[in-house]
């Protein structure tokens, strides 16, 4: 009837543009329909829904009619028909949230009142006015990122450069190493030959004391030490105190003249003021045990060092010896009323306000990922926990401009976690997170 009034007042050419303008507007609706039952599908999934007389659910499990999906009724177990809606228990709704990172969130909270998505997308038909904040959100991750990335540029440089100290590092310690090792063999020797004249001397002694005994009361020596013989000048087998106080006597490896008192104390004389042999040849293995006992000593802390040294050169100190400025250094780090101590590739120790130190741990290996080896240390063996085992302290290496010990938790009884930063942990693979860098 609108149509019959109407056309008598139209030329064909105006009946056809208002036909035109009426189905283009019909099916720009019917689009604008069908867009929205096809909101919270992700980009990668928008094959699966592309408009056609029916729908697959995505698991296979059945079919239905395309007009089903997002009609908020649950038709698919894997709730693959209802993206945009609550209906499906298991379903997952897509947040876009561009300019931000997107993500999925339960579709159970589609409509709930409560802004989940940065972008409101999620809140489309209910009372709650959500604002878009993704630009501002994904501004300040950004620009964390980007901190992150200048941190970890930075880190790769301070690593090199440990790099680079931690070789010449290596070959300082592998050098040190020889020569302890030479200072040891030459001790080796000394003390072999201390050893010698202990021996002579002992066995010279008792010769002296068999020819006393025998009544031979001058000091006379027909196969004598070699001190003695040095010491009498005149070789006439007898020593006087002017003999004595004109050689030079060796003592501690240092070269004095003796005074007459130390000439007598040395030896005892006889009516004649001679010394008498026994009491010389008793101070001279005196002497000789002496010195001896010194050289036994340097002897034994050079092995000390040595194997100390040994034992540090056979830890893994990183592909680049990048690790190795650690060792010998120490991080304390106080948290309420304890101060916390780690000494990489040593020890952990817990020190309370008391004064008391509990250790945590002691070096045991790298414990991280096959891809980061040297991402975590275990500190393991520690002192005995009350409820049964022992303490133990795992420590996350993480990339950082300083080298320091950040923090420390303790997530169950006599189990320790610390994060400990340095740039030897910055790694090159770094990433920055997914961001729409859209606006």
């Amino acid at each position: 009837m609108f149509e019959t009034g109407v056309s008598g007042f139209l030329s064909s050419d105006m009946r056809l543009h208002i036909s035109l303008t009426f189905i283009i507007t019909i099916t720009a609706s019917c689009g604008t329909a069908d867009s929205r039952k096809i909101r919270g599908i992700s980009p990668s999934y928008k094959r699966f829904y592309r408009e056609r007389k029916s729908f697959l659910c995505i698991d296979g499990s059945k079919m239905i009619p395309f007009e089903q999906v997002n009609d908020d009724y649950c038709d698919c177990e894997d709730g693959s028909d209802e993206p945009g809606t609550s209906a499906c228990p298991r379903g997952r709704f897509y947040c876009t949230n561009l300019s931000f990172r997107p993500h999925y969130i339960p579709s159970s909270r589609v409509n709930d009142g409560i802004c989940d998505c940065c972008d409101a997308s999620d809140e489309y038909n209910s009372h709650a006015r959500c604002q878009n904040t993704c630009w501002n959100l994904g501004q300040r991750e950004r620009a964390y990122v980007e901190g992150q990335m200048r941190t970890l540029d930075e880190g790769l440089q301070l690593k090199q450069q440990l790099i680079e100290e931690g070789v010449l590092l290596w070959r300082e310690k592998q050098a040190q190493l020889r020569e302890l090792q030479q200072v040891a063999e030459d001790l080796q020797i000394k003390l072999e030959e201390h050893r010698r004249k202990k021996h002579e001397a002992e066995r010279l002694r008792e010769q002296t004391l068999k020819a006393l005994g025998a009544g031979d009361s001058s000091v006379r020596r027909e196969n004598g030490s070699s001190t003695f013989n040095f010491l009498d000048s005149n070789k006439d087998g007898s020593l006087t105190v002017e003999e004595v106080q004109a050689k030079v006597a060796l003592v501690h490896d240092e070269e004095r003249l003796l005074s007459e008192d130390e000439a007598v104390i040395r030896g005892s004389l006889d009516a004649a003021g001679r010394v008498v042999a026994e009491d010389l040849e008793a101070s001279d293995g005196e002497w000789e045990a002496t010195n001896q006992k010194k050289v036994e000593e340097a002897y034994d802390t050079v092995n000390m060092e040595i194997s100390d040294l040994r034992k540090k050169l056979t830890i893994d100190y990183g592909p680049d010896w990048e690790f190795l400025f650690l060792n010998s250094q120490c991080y304390k780090l106080k948290v309420y009323e304890y101060t916390y101590t780690l000494c990489p590739f040593n020890q952990v120790t817990q020190r309370s306000t008391a004064g008391a130190d509990v250790s945590l741990g002691r070096w045991g290996m790298w414990a991280g990922t096959p891809h980061n080896q040297y991402s975590q240390m275990v500190y393991e063996s520690g002192e005995p926990c009350w409820q049964g085992g022992s303490r133990s302290t795992t420590v996350t290496l993480t990339c950082g401009t300083e080298t320091a010990l950040r923090s420390v938790r303790e997530p169950s009884k006599c189990q320790y976690i610390m994060d400990f930063q340095t740039p030897v942990a910055c790694q090159p693979v770094l990433k920055q997170r997914g961001i729409h860098s859209e606006l």
